[in-house]
Protein backbone atom coordinates (compact mmCIF):
# COMPACT_ATOMS: atom_id res chain seq x y z
CA UNK A 1 0.00 0.00 0.00
CA UNK A 2 1.65 3.74 -0.83
CA UNK A 3 2.04 5.84 1.64
CA UNK A 4 -1.74 7.65 2.56
CA UNK A 5 -1.78 10.82 3.23
CA UNK A 6 -4.32 13.55 5.07
CA UNK A 7 -4.16 15.38 1.82
CA UNK A 8 -5.67 12.17 -0.02
CA UNK A 9 -8.72 12.61 2.38
CA UNK A 10 -9.24 16.16 3.57
CA UNK A 11 -12.13 18.05 3.06
CA UNK A 12 -10.57 21.38 0.25
CA UNK A 13 -11.11 25.26 0.71
CA UNK A 14 -12.63 24.54 3.96
CA UNK A 15 -15.69 27.53 5.02
CA UNK A 16 -13.44 29.96 7.48
CA UNK A 17 -15.13 32.75 10.06
CA UNK A 18 -13.10 35.46 10.82
CA UNK A 19 -12.56 36.14 15.11
CA UNK A 20 -14.87 38.96 15.70
CA UNK A 21 -17.84 37.33 14.07
CA UNK A 22 -20.74 36.72 16.33
CA UNK A 23 -21.79 32.77 17.43
CA UNK A 24 -24.83 33.39 15.47
CA UNK A 25 -22.84 33.75 12.04
CA UNK A 26 -21.19 30.67 13.30
CA UNK A 27 -23.93 29.03 13.60
CA UNK A 28 -25.50 29.77 10.39
CA UNK A 29 -22.97 29.08 8.55
CA UNK A 30 -22.36 25.77 10.04
CA UNK A 31 -26.27 25.13 9.52
CA UNK A 32 -26.22 26.46 5.70
CA UNK A 33 -23.28 24.16 4.59
CA UNK A 34 -23.73 21.15 6.76
CA UNK A 35 -20.62 21.48 9.11
CA UNK A 36 -19.49 20.77 12.53
CA UNK A 37 -16.38 22.67 12.34
CA UNK A 38 -14.92 26.12 11.56
CA UNK A 39 -11.36 27.13 11.24
CA UNK A 40 -11.34 30.83 13.13
CA UNK A 41 -9.47 33.29 11.19
CA UNK A 42 -7.79 36.57 12.16
CA UNK A 43 -6.98 38.38 9.04
CA UNK A 44 -5.55 35.68 7.34
CA UNK A 45 -4.01 34.16 9.69
CA UNK A 46 -5.27 31.01 11.80
CA UNK A 47 -6.03 31.74 15.18
CA UNK A 48 -8.34 28.70 16.56
CA UNK A 49 -11.18 26.87 15.37
CA UNK A 50 -14.64 26.53 16.77
CA UNK A 51 -17.24 23.56 16.71
CA UNK A 52 -20.45 23.58 17.14
CA UNK A 53 -20.26 22.06 20.42
CA UNK A 54 -17.90 24.85 21.33
CA UNK A 55 -20.95 27.14 20.58
CA UNK A 56 -23.36 24.91 22.52
CA UNK A 57 -21.44 25.27 25.36
CA UNK A 58 -20.83 28.64 25.38
CA UNK A 59 -24.36 29.55 24.70
CA UNK A 60 -25.80 27.12 28.14
CA UNK A 61 -23.71 29.91 29.89
CA UNK A 62 -26.05 32.70 31.48
CA UNK A 63 -26.28 36.08 30.11
CA UNK A 64 -25.01 34.98 26.56
CA UNK A 65 -26.01 36.32 23.29
CA UNK A 66 -25.14 34.62 20.27
CA UNK A 67 -25.85 38.05 18.00
CA UNK A 68 -23.25 39.58 20.56
CA UNK A 69 -20.80 37.09 21.79
CA UNK A 70 -17.74 36.86 18.87
CA UNK A 71 -16.55 33.66 17.82
CA UNK A 72 -13.17 34.34 19.12
CA UNK A 73 -14.79 33.86 23.01
CA UNK A 74 -15.99 30.57 21.94
CA UNK A 75 -13.24 29.18 19.97
CA UNK A 76 -10.38 26.70 20.83
CA UNK A 77 -6.92 28.54 20.54
CA UNK A 78 -3.95 27.01 18.65
CA UNK A 79 -6.11 24.06 17.19
CA UNK A 80 -4.21 20.73 15.99
CA UNK A 81 -2.90 21.38 12.76
CA UNK A 82 -1.01 19.15 9.82
CA UNK A 83 0.29 19.45 6.60
CA UNK A 84 -1.25 18.02 3.53
CA UNK A 85 1.76 15.41 3.22
CA UNK A 86 1.57 14.02 6.78
CA UNK A 87 1.23 10.48 6.93
CA UNK A 88 -2.85 9.37 7.78
CA UNK A 89 -1.66 6.73 10.29
CA UNK A 90 0.11 9.21 12.67
CA UNK A 91 -2.58 11.95 12.02
CA UNK A 92 -5.39 9.69 12.88
CA UNK A 93 -3.19 8.09 15.67
CA UNK A 94 -2.96 11.88 16.99
CA UNK A 95 -6.71 12.84 16.85
CA UNK A 96 -7.90 10.06 18.77
CA UNK A 97 -5.21 10.32 21.40
CA UNK A 98 -5.49 13.69 21.98
CA UNK A 99 -8.85 13.77 21.11
CA UNK A 100 -9.67 16.13 18.45
CA UNK A 101 -13.00 16.16 16.16
CA UNK A 102 -10.71 18.26 13.36
CA UNK A 103 -7.34 18.44 11.81
CA UNK A 104 -6.85 21.71 10.37
CA UNK A 105 -4.73 20.97 6.97
CA UNK A 106 -1.65 24.10 6.35
CA UNK A 107 0.38 24.84 3.98
CA UNK A 108 2.59 27.71 3.39
CA UNK A 109 0.80 29.04 6.73
CA UNK A 110 -2.84 29.24 4.69
CA UNK A 111 -5.49 26.90 5.46
CA UNK A 112 -5.74 24.60 2.82
CA UNK A 113 -8.06 22.10 3.98
CA UNK A 114 -9.59 20.47 7.06
CA UNK A 115 -9.64 16.47 8.30
CA UNK A 116 -12.21 15.37 10.24
CA UNK A 117 -13.07 12.52 11.61
CA UNK A 118 -16.02 12.34 8.78
CA UNK A 119 -13.11 12.28 6.77
CA UNK A 120 -11.28 9.81 8.58
CA UNK A 121 -13.91 7.47 8.84
CA UNK A 122 -14.74 7.93 5.15
CA UNK A 123 -10.54 7.47 4.71
CA UNK A 124 -10.49 3.59 6.76
CA UNK A 125 -14.19 3.01 4.63
CA UNK A 126 -12.20 3.45 1.76
CA UNK A 127 -8.91 1.40 2.46
CA UNK A 128 -11.17 -1.80 3.59
CA UNK A 129 -13.00 -1.49 0.54
CA UNK A 130 -9.90 -1.32 -0.97
CA UNK A 131 -8.22 -4.65 1.12
CA UNK A 132 -11.29 -6.32 0.24
CA UNK A 133 -11.13 -5.63 -3.40
CA UNK A 134 -7.38 -6.70 -3.40
CA UNK A 135 -8.65 -9.87 -1.77
CA UNK A 136 -11.07 -10.84 -4.40
CA UNK A 137 -8.72 -10.34 -7.13
CA UNK A 138 -6.23 -12.90 -5.48
CA UNK A 139 -9.09 -15.31 -5.49
CA UNK A 140 -10.07 -14.80 -1.82
CA UNK A 141 -13.55 -14.00 -2.07
CA UNK A 142 -15.75 -13.43 0.96
CA UNK A 143 -16.38 -17.31 0.93
CA UNK A 144 -14.38 -18.01 3.70
CA UNK A 145 -11.22 -16.40 3.15
CA UNK A 146 -10.00 -13.41 4.90
CA UNK A 147 -7.31 -10.64 3.17
CA UNK A 148 -5.57 -9.50 5.89
CA UNK A 149 -4.62 -5.67 6.75
CA UNK A 150 -1.34 -5.23 8.50
CA UNK A 151 -2.15 -2.69 11.77
CA UNK A 152 0.52 -0.29 12.39
CA UNK A 153 2.47 -2.02 14.76
CA UNK A 154 2.04 -5.62 13.23
CA UNK A 155 0.60 -7.08 16.92
CA UNK A 156 -3.15 -7.31 15.65
CA UNK A 157 -4.19 -8.22 12.05
CA UNK A 158 -7.60 -7.22 11.31
CA UNK A 159 -9.23 -9.78 8.61
CA UNK A 160 -12.71 -8.41 6.33
CA UNK A 161 -14.47 -11.25 5.83
CA UNK A 162 -18.37 -11.68 4.53
CA UNK A 163 -18.07 -7.89 4.99
CA UNK A 164 -17.40 -7.98 8.82
CA UNK A 165 -14.14 -6.36 10.22
CA UNK A 166 -12.97 -8.69 12.88
CA UNK A 167 -9.66 -8.55 15.21
CA UNK A 168 -7.44 -11.71 15.10
CA UNK A 169 -4.22 -12.09 17.26
CA UNK A 170 -1.41 -12.62 15.33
Amino acid sequence: MSRQTVGRYMTGMPHLIQRHESLLAAHRAMREHRIRHLPVLHGRRLVGIVSDRDLHLVETLRDVDPRVVRVDEAMTPEPFTVGPGASLLRVARSMARGKYGSAIVMERGRVVGIFTTTDALDALAGLLESALTRGRARGKGTTGTAAPLESARGARSVTVLRGRIEGRSS
